[in-house]
C-alpha cells in the first residue's frame, strides 16, 4: 500500500473534517441520586444483593420476588463447616413470603417491570413489579434501626381488575440449624386476634438456641382483619396465610413484623422473640416507621457532602450507609470484613475493624466506635492467655476473633500464629478513641488496661540485639504475601506507636509508665533500601505486594512524616500492586497520601481505583478485590472513607482532639463538607 505524502494527508484530513457531521448530542444523563440505588434491570445470574441492616441484624436481598437471601445476626457463632473454628450463623429466614393471585403463586417469571431500590437515607429496600393485567405489587424491607432484633416487611397490592389474593408469611430454617421446633399461637384481643408464627432451633453443636417469631400487621382502615390460617409443611418450614378479595382499583396493604434473637443475646430467646414481635405488632406500622426514620435521620447528621462529582457522592453515601448498618452503639460487637452482608470470613473480626472501619466511625459517630473498642476490652483476658501461650508477656490479640476472643484462624492460615501487628492495631484504636473523645475516665478504666498490656507484649516480643536492633522477627507482614519474615515495616512501626501511646496514656493519668517501653520504641528498626526507599522487610527485594505496608507508616502511624520520603515510598510501592487479587484498602491510602501531598490528579486516580473496579451489580456493592464476588467488603469502604475524611477533608486524630490540615481535593471536585464530626458534632469544609 502506498503512503500519501504529508501535504496530501493534510488535504484529506481537511476534506474529511468538512464532511464530518457531529452527532446529535444525547440528552444529558441523569445524575446519580445521592441517596438511592435503583436496579431497573435485574439479572438473577449476575446479582449481588443489597443489605438492609441495623447493626445487629442484616437482611440480604434476593432477585426472586418475595424472597430474602439470608438473615444474619451479629454475635451468633458456632462451629460447623470448614476450618474447625467458630462461624457466623444464618438466622431463621423470617421475611420470606408468597403471594397467590387468582390461585396462581407468583414467581420471577410472572413479574414484569421488576424494580428494586435501596433507600440509603432511611435504610430500606423496596421491590415493585406488575403481574400481567391483574395487579401491581410493592413491598419494602426494614431492619428497624431503633429495635435491634426486629424487622418489618411492608406490602401493598393494587388490583387492576377484580382478583382473589392469598398471602403467606413463611418461616424457613437454615440448613446449619438442627432440632427445629415450630409453634403457632393466637392471642385474643378485644378487637382482633394476634397471630404468632414462631420457630426455635439449636446451632450445629447445640451451643446456641436460635429463635424467631413473626406476626401480621393489618390496617384497620381495611375493616375487619382477615382470618389467619397456619400450615405446617415440614420440620424446617411453616407458614401463616390469609385470603382477601379485591375490586379493580382497590389497594390492600398489610405488614409483617418479626424478631430474631439467640441465646448469645438473651437467656430466654424463645419467649423474648415472641415478646419483641408482640411489642412491634402493637406499636403498629406508623409508629415503627416513624421511629426508624428518626433513628436514621440522627445517624445522617454525620455526613459527607461532595460537590463536583455526583457519582462519588452516591458511592460515599453507600459506604457510610454500610458502615452505619453494620455497627451499633451500646453493644460489644465489632464488624467482620463483610459486616452483616453474609457469612464471609466466617464473620470473624480482624484488623479490618480496628484499622480500617474504626477511624471513619470514630470521627463521625464516636458512640458507635465505642462498641468496637468495647469488643476488644471484653476479650482482654483471652488475649493475655494467648500471649502466655506463646511465651510473651502482656496481651496478644488473635488475628481472627469471634465471640470468645480466642484465636479463631483456621490452622492452615499462618496469619493466626504470626500476624502480630493486630495487637498494635487494637491498641491504636483504643488510643484514638481517647484522642477524639478526651474521655479520661474511659481511658483509665478501659483504654489503659489495653494500652499497657499490649505495650508489655511488644517489650517482650522484641529480640534485643543491640542499639537500633530490637528486632521483631518471624511475622506475617501487613502485606500478607510476606510470611515468616523479619522486621516488617508496618509491624515495627505499629509496635512503636503502641509503646508510645501507652507511655502518653500513663502521663495523662498520672500513672507510672514502664521506662522500658520508651527504650524499646526507640530501638525498633525501620529499614531502608540503598536508594532510600523504606524497605518492607529485611529480605524484601521489590516483589509485588498484596496490601499496603510501608505506606501505612505515613498514615495512620505518622512515623514517616517528611513529604519527600512519603512521596519516595509512594512512587515505589504504587508500582508493586498487581491489577487483580489484592484487597481494596491499599489504593485508598495512596489516594489519601497524594491528597496530603497536594497532587489532586493522583488523589483522584487512586480514589477511583480503590473501589470502582470492585463494584458489582446491580447496587454497586463493593467486592474485596477486582473481579471478586464476595460483597459487601466493609473494610474497603472504611479505607475509602478515610481517604475522603483524612485525605481530602484534612482531618487529623491527635492527642488534643480532631484538627484539620491543609489538603487537596481530587481533580474535578469542588468541595467536601463533613458534618457531625466528633463528640461536639462540628462541621469541617474544604473547597477550591
Amino acid at each position: 500500500m502506498l503512503l500519501a505524502k504529508p501535504e496530501k494527508l493534510k488535504f484529506l484530513i481537511s476534506v474529511l473534517t468538512l464532511l464530518w457531521v457531529a452527532p446529535a448530542t444525547p440528552a444529558a444523563a441523569q445524575a446519580p441520586d445521592p441517596w438511592r440505588l435503583a436496579a431497573d434491570k435485574v439479572d438473577p445470574r449476575n446479582y449481588y444483593g443489597a443489605t438492609v441492616a441495623n447493626g445487629m441484624l442484616g437482611i440480604v436481598s434476593s432477585p426472586e420476588p418475595f424472597q430474602v437471601k439470608s438473615v444474619v445476626l451479629a454475635g451468633a457463632y458456632d462451629q460447623y463447616g470448614r476450618g474447625r473454628v467458630s462461624n457466623f450463623l444464618n438466622s431463621f429466614n423470617l421475611l420470606n413470603m408468597y403471594l397467590e393471585v387468582d390461585g396462581r403463586r407468583l414467581s420471577g417469571k410472572d413479574a414484569s417491570n421488576f424494580r428494586q431500590e435501596l433507600d440509603m437515607r432511611h435504610g430500606s429496600l423496596t421491590t415493585t413489579f406488575d403481574y400481567a393485567d391483574k395487579a401491581t405489587i410493592k413491598y419494602t424491607y426494614y431492619a428497624l434501626r431503633h429495635l435491634p432484633f426486629t424487622v418489618l416487611l411492608d406490602v401493598s397490592i393494587t388490583a387492576k381488575k377484580d382478583v382473589a389474593l392469598t398471602a403467606a408469611s413463611v418461616m424457613d430454617a437454615p440448613d446449619a440449624l438442627r432440632d427445629v421446633q415450630n409453634y403457632y399461637n393466637e392471642i385474643d384481643r378485644p378487637h382482633a386476634t394476634l397471630s404468632l408464627l414462631t420457630s426455635s432451633a439449636q446451632s450445629s453443636t447445640g451451643k446456641l438456641q436460635l429463635c424467631a417469631s413473626t406476626s401480621f400487621l393489618f390496617n384497620e382502615a381495611h375493616g375487619q382483619e382477615p382470618r389467619v390460617i397456619h400450615e405446617m409443611w415440614d420440620s424446617n418450614m411453616h407458614l401463616m396465610k390469609f385470603s382477601k378479595a379485591l375490586k379493580a382499583g382497590q389497594t390492600y396493604a398489610y405488614a409483617v413484623a418479626g424478631s430474631s434473637i439467640t441465646s448469645a443475646h438473651h437467656p430466654d430467646p424463645l419467649n423474648e422473640a415472641e415478646r419483641m414481635t408482640i411489642f412491634a405488632r402493637l406499636e403498629g406500622r406508623e409508629r415503627l416507621l416513624s421511629f426508624h426514620a428518626k433513628a436514621w435521620d440522627d445517624l445522617w447528621k454525620s455526613d459527607i457532602q461532595i460537590a463536583g462529582d455526583a457519582q462519588a457522592q452516591q458511592d460515599v453515601h453507600s459506604m457510610l450507609y454500610h458502615l452505619y448498618s453494620f455497627s451499633r452503639a451500646g453493644t460489644e460487637y465489632s464488624p467482620s470484613p463483610m459486616g452483616l452482608s453474609g457469612l464471609g470470613y466466617n464473620g470473624h473480626v480482624f484488623w479490618d475493624a480496628d484499622l480500617w472501619m474504626f477511624p471513619a466511625l470514630l470521627v463521625l459517630h464516636p458512640e458507635i466506635a465505642k462498641s468496637l473498642v468495647e469488643y476488644r476490652f471484653r476479650r482482654l483476658e483471652p488475649a493475655r492467655h494467648n500471649a502466655f501461650s506463646h511465651g510473651y508477656k502482656g496481651a496478644m490479640f488473635p488475628w481472627e476473633s469471634a465471640d470468645s476472643g480466642v484465636e479463631e484462624t483456621p490452622v492452615w492460615a499462618l496469619s493466626g500464629p504470626f500476624e502480630h501487628h493486630i495487637t498494635a492495631c487494637v491498641a491504636l484504636a483504643a488510643w484514638q478513641y481517647y484522642c477524639v473523645t478526651q474521655d479520661k475516665a474511659w481511658l483509665r478504666e478501659k483504654g489503659w488496661p489495653i494500652l499497657s498490656a499490649t505495650a508489655d507484649f511488644w517489650a517482650s516480643r522484641v529480640e534485643r540485639n543491640g542499639p537500633g536492633h530490637y528486632d521483631i522477627k518471624n511475622v506475617v507482614a501487613a502485606d500478607e504475601w510476606a510470611e515468616n519474615i523479619d522486621n516488617d515495616a508496618f509491624t515495627n512501626g505499629a509496635a512503636q506507636a503502641n509503646l508510645q501511646a501507652a507511655a502518653a496514656a500513663a502521663k495523662l493519668l498520672g500513672l507510672p509508665a514502664d521506662p522500658d517501653w520508651a527504650l524499646v520504641a526507640r530501638n525498633i528498626p525501620i529499614l531502608k533500601m540503598a536508594d532510600g526507599v523504606t524497605q518492607e522487610h529485611a529480605t524484601y527485594k521489590g516483589e509485588g505486594i498484596k496490601q499496603g505496608d510501608v505506606n501505612l507508616l505515613a498514615y495512620p502511624l505518622s512515623i514517616v512524616t517528611a513529604p519527600a520520603q512519603i512521596k519516595k515510598d509512594l512512587t515505589y510501592y504504587e508500582t508493586r500492586i498487581p491489577n487483580e487479587g489484592t484487597p481494596a484498602m491499599t489504593q485508598a491510602i495512596f489516594s489519601l497520601l497524594y491528597a496530603r501531598l497536594g497532587n489532586g490528579d493522583k488523589a483522584k486516580l487512586w480514589f477511583k481505583d480503590a473501589y470502582e473496579p470492585n463494584l458489582l451489580p446491580p447496587f454497586r456493592v463493593i467486592a474485596e478485590t477486582k473481579g471478586g464476588t464476595n460483597p459487601y467488603f466493609a473494610t474497603g469502604a472504611g479505607g475509602v472513607l478515610q481517604a475522603v475524611l483524612m485525605g481530602f477533608g484534612g482531618l487529623n486524630i491527635t492527642p488534643a482532639g480532631i484538627t484539620q490540615s491543609k489538603t487537596t481535593l481530587p481533580t474535578g471536585w469542588q468541595s467536601v463538607k463533613i458534618t457531625g464530626v466528633g463528640v461536639q458534632g462540628k462541621t469541617y469544609s474544604v473547597g477550591r
